[in-house]
């Protein structure tokens, strides 16, 4: 049986011992949630199997179940090869949705909360010889109020703009094999204007009396063309390295250096990892984004990351590298990755196509304006923007969307502000929105949604001149001084389905639909005060049918003909 989803899940951090836990798996629901309680842990068989990493709601799993789940149980076993024998095993998860407890042999390693970013457990001291066996309980209490769920339905059906949940595991599960003092993560920050990369490498279970240091080296088609050594201190280790004639990162034509990184003790090199940075940085020149000093006009495509099949999680790497080439090819360079914190291939295969990305959470089902919010939404969100601190391809966060009106009492805006705050303490290098059209407090770029359908009206809105601080909430928050761009606008209808909707009338020819696509872009291309757009959407998903590709990734016009609209120049290009 082939492995679905075979490739190295975290290239940006890859190391050479590892092994894909993908597969089939033994699998039971606990509709009830009561699993413990009917002894699930012990259970000498469970009564299905599961196609592991999709979800129990997909197709691709083998279970296809869509009604709500209390929790859901998985269990294997594998063989600990002989030649990682006194190495430190790690068990990384990609993605479960919500929370996750795994066990080993029976013993509990421990638990996980969220159901949007990478984790792991070191499983070591829970391992014997030979067979191990992995038990793992998902639990997703979708309509408690106390966890975010994005674009998952919380009906029975998905209806508007809620579509099919996912349950359970949703990305690659992998073993890693490490030495017991080993390299767990690092950051890298680029000065491409001087040719720099800053490291920090965090270590692992390092002692004090040893005497570490780490080692990375820049390549350039296989030839080293940095290099920097420093010795550990405490936990972390500070490099820098000079790039010789850097070439840059930028949009659709980037270059991307390999790293190398070795931990050293003793004279020998006990751990080492491969990765990759790109030299890109984003600044404001006035209103104007510029990336590596020059104005880029930011033409972004709302991308939902939904298939047909595997709902949260993409059949194959070449499904997520077609979503990327289907939007460049209608002349989009980016896109909104929505409500949805999208897997690190995908930003992999953005950061080696250029296509620029901003990284979002899945704010919705979860309400800004209650006390308990900002402990659980901060507690994920610092681990995503820790994750996916190092890819080119992030050019900007956006934690929360459309999250509407003053509170009142002030919790709300204490939550959006907050937000903001620690991801600016996290990351210096990109703006950060607040909330994506909806109530700004504290925020680098203003933005709003609009799906007004009449071109005339909508063209007269965003005139030149035109003020668009009338469209925020509320309008006295913006200072007149930071860019700003319509984030949300189109969505136009287009189906055969009469069950299927967008936003407001559908036009009745393909003529009228590309007349009124072309109106409302323009519209935002001519004003000279917009950084970019933001077209609804790349692909229809499920009854939402307003994608310029259909839900199967067929194109519902000439790609050429849409392309040559958005890549009109800007008037901030000028």
């Amino acid at each position: 049986m082939c492995i679905p989803r075979p490739e190295h899940p975290f290239p940006q951090f890859e190391r050479s011992s590892w092994l894909n836990l993908n597969g089939e798996w033994e699998f039971e629901l606990d509709l009830s949630g009561t699993g413990r309680e009917q002894g699930f842990l012990e259970k000498k068989a469970y009564s299905r199997k599961i196609l592991v990493p999709f979800c129990p709601e997909s197709e691709l799993s083998g279970i296809g179940y869509k009604d709500f789940m209390e929790a859901v149980w998985y269990r294997r076993s594998f063989l600990l090869p002989p030649d990682q024998t006194g190495k430190r095993t790690l068990l990384h998860i990609g993605a479960a949705d919500y929370k996750t407890e795994v066990w080993i042999n029976g013993l509990s390693a421990g638990v996980h909360e969220g159901g949007y970013v990478s984790f792991s457990f070191d499983i070591t001291d829970f391992l014997v010889p030979g067979d191990n066996v992995i038990t793992i309980c998902c639990e997703d209490h979708q309509r408690s109020g106390r966890q975010p769920f994005g674009k998952q339905s919380d009906r029975f059906h998905s209806y508007a703009c809620s579509y099919t949940r996912t349950t359970g595991i949703w990305q690659t599960i992998w073993l890693e094999w490490v030495p017991q003092s080993y390299m767990e993560t690092a950051f890298f920050t680029t000065d491409p204007a001087q040719g720099i990369c800053y490291a920090d490498v965090l270590l692992k279970n390092n002692h004090p009396d040893e005497a570490l240091s780490v080692k990375i080296s820049a390549l350039e088609k296989g030839v080293e063309n940095a290099s920097a050594c420093a010795e550990v201190c405490g936990d972390h280790a500070y490099l820098t390295l000079k790039i010789q004639n850097p070439k840059l990162w930028e949009p659709l034509n980037p270059y991307l250096y390999d790293l190398s990184l070795e931990l050293w003790k003793d004279g020998q090199v006990i751990d080492r990892v491969k990765s990759y940075i790109g030299l890109r940085s984003i600044s404001f020149e006035g209103k104007a984004c510029q990336i590596n000093g020059k104005t880029v006009f930011q033409r972004l495509v709302l991308d939902q990351g939904f298939y047909p099949d595997g709902i949260y999680t993409a059949p194959s790497e070449a499904d997520l590298r077609q979503d990327i080439e289907m939007s460049i090819a209608m002349g989009f360079n980016g896109a909104r990755l929505h409500q949805k914190v999208f897997e690190p291939r995908f930003l992999y295969l953005a950061d080696r196509l250029g296509y620029l990305c901003w990284g979002e959470y899945p704010s919705w089902g979860i309400d800004p304006s209650r006390s308990y919010t900002l402990g659980i939404v901060l507690k994920e969100w610092i681990e995503v923007v820790q994750r996916d601190y190092n890819h080119p391809s992030i050019i900007g966060w956006c934690p929360f969307n459309e999250v509407w009106g003053e509170s009142g009492d002030g919790l709300r805006e204490l939550t959006l502000r907050s937000v903001y705050r620690a991801t600016k303490a996290i990351d210096r290098t990109r703006p950060v929105i607040d909330t994506s059209g909806g109530l700004h407090t504290e925020t680098d770029v203003y933005d709003t949604h609009d799906y007004e359908q009449n071109v005339q009206i909508f063209a007269a809105r965003y005139a030149p001149g035109a003020p668009l601080y009338d469209r925020l909430e509320p309008k006295e928050h913006y200072d007149g001084i930071k860019p700003m761009f319509v984030s949300e606008y189109g969505g136009i209808r287009w189906t055969d389905d009469a069950s299927g909707w967008g936003y407001g009338e559908g036009p009745k020819t393909e003529e009228e639909y590309l007349e009124r696509y072309r109106g409302l872009t323009t519209a935002l291309l001519a004003n000279p005060e917009h950084m970019g757009f933001c077209y609804t959407q790349l692909t229809d998903v499920e009854q939402e049918q307003n994608g310029l590709y259909t839900y199967h990734r067929k194109p519902k016009f000439p790609p050429e003909v849409i392309a040559a609209i958005n890549r009109q120049k800007a008037a901030i290009e000028t």
